[in-house]
């Protein structure tokens, strides 16, 4: 924590502060004089404390001394957010106006003309060949819900800095003031000239799927929906790799997923495509199944291809017998005796966030494998292990879309980072901070470009 202080050195003495604030639990770390005056001093005090009423108490404390004023309190993650994460900067120097005649007018003129000509001209001579819109309308934030455009800002700027730092990737947020399904169609498609992907982001489902499908069919650029896919991929590589520690095979399991929405359906569409035959989804009313209709037309087309043996009723009656659960809804929805329900080895993938679907130490002695969405658990199940290698590879090869062989393509790719002498019940993916899996990714999935048809570059032709 900072905070920020006016000190009359007539009435105080830093040492006073200093000591306050070490009794009431903080322990400073660092000092920074922001104005230095003759009776005033104005000056920032870096502090580690255990949590925010630690926090709080401090502050009290300093607002009861004599000649103390607090300005100011900020949190590390509040600094690192003014002004934004990410900035636009140029790739060539103009140092005079012969500089300034190549770079725009009259020079650009013979450029735009040549784009006119040739439109695929463009992936070469402009930033759609790196850059990718980063696209929400803020109708699912985190797990904070409908907050909106302007809600939805830091995480997208985060997105946008990720794609950047771990695979220079150029990515722009673009947070819209609409939450129309059509209207976000036609916008996204307004602005698609510029960018050589779109990644969504953060929009609610059913609403997600229409926009995706919609823009996949009209434009000739890959339109990915992070919330879906990118969960969907990393789940997939956990499993693969989770079967190699238990010694099932992944089409033999039964597999229950609870909750029914955009990961949920996505995760579902990948596991059946990698040959899982036995899934069922779970949702509010229990598992679907073809036997029932449902006004969701999702959900009915999603009974047709799940659920083969029509199982009926609630998660703890489902469960029983089941070899993974993934849980992508919220929290404190499996309970313990529903875990020891499960076939032996079982494997718990409970990703709701910030709290899991289970408590992980009530589950761990009933589960061999254990996953989650958090940091602060082994085998976190992070969409930052797919989306900079996914869109790198895109761009590369200029891909029109992604395939599901590409997206089967990157969760082999993530799993096969783990090498086997490292493998095991702790450690089922790599740490985001792997360098190899933006690598592992982007070829793995320029490869599968290739063999589906999609890729519009010539195969090893480099510019």
């Amino acid at each position: 924590m900072i905070v920020r202080l006016e000190i009359d050195h007539s009435k105080i003495t830093f040492g006073e502060i200093a000591t306050t604030i070490g009794k009431s639990g903080g322990d400073i770390i660092a000092l920074d004089v922001i104005r230095a005056g003759k009776s005033k001093t104005i000056r920032d005090i870096t502090f580690k404390v255990q949590d925010a009423l630690v926090t709080q108490t401090i502050v009290e404390a300093l607002g009861k001394l004599g000649g103390v004023k607090v300005v100011n309190i900020s949190d590390k993650t509040f600094l690192m957010h003014l002004g934004g994460k990410i900035e636009i900067a140029p790739k060539v120097p103009i140092k005079n106006r012969d500089d300034l005649s190549h770079v725009y007018t009259p020079g650009v003129a013979k450029i735009c003309s040549a784009i006119y000509e040739q439109p695929s001209r463009a992936f070469s001579l402009t930033i759609k060949r790196n850059t990718i819109a980063v696209v929400s309308d803020g109708t699912a934030v985190l797990g904070l819900g409908n907050l909106g455009g302007l809600g939805a800002i830091p995480v997208m700027e985060g997105k946008a800095l990720l794609f950047k730092q771990l695979a220079d990737v150029d990515a722009f947020p673009i947070c819209l003031d609409t939450q129309d399904t059509e209207e976000i169609i036609r916008t996204i498609k307004n602005i698609a000239p510029v960018f050589g992907g779109i990644n969504l982001e953060d929009i609610a489902a059913p609403r997600c799927f229409e926009i995706e499908r919609r823009l996949s069919e009209e434009l000739d650029i890959p339109v990915f929906h992070d919330d879906q896919h990118g969960t969907a991929v990393v789940i997939l590589a956990g499993l693969i790799n989770s079967m190699k520690i238990v010694g099932k095979k992944l089409e033999d399991c039964k597999v229950v997923i609870c909750g029914v929405g955009a990961a949920g359906v996505a995760c579902t569409q990948l596991l059946v495509a990698a040959g899982v035959r036995n899934v069922i989804g779970v949702d509010v009313n229990g598992a679907i199944t073809s036997t029932e209709r449902y006004d969701n037309e999702v959900w009915n087309e999603y009974a047709s291809y799940t659920n083969p043996n029509k199982e009926t009723g609630s998660l703890s009656e489902v469960i029983k017998g089941a070899d993974i659960f993934i849980g992508v809804s919220r929290a404190n929805l499996l309970k313990v005796e529903d875990v020891k329900q499960m076939a032996p080895d079982a494997i718990v993938f409970a990703m709701a966030n910030p709290m899991p679907e289970i408590d992980p130490e009530e589950a761990e002695p009933y589960v061999r494998i254990m996953a989650t969405g958090r940091s602060d658990y082994p085998n976190q199940i992070n969409n930052v292990l797919c989306f900079p290698g996914i869109f790198r590879g895109v761009l590369d090869c200029r891909a029109t879309r992604i395939t599901e062989q590409m997206k089967l393509a990157a969760a082999h790719a993530i799993a096969s980072v783990v090498k086997e002498h490292e493998l095991n019940e702790q450690y089922i993916v790599p740490t985001v901070f792997n360098s190899e899996v933006v690598e592992k990714v982007k070829h793995a999935v320029t490869q599968a470009a290739y063999d589906s048809g999609v890729a519009r570059k010539e195969h090893n032709v480099m510019e």
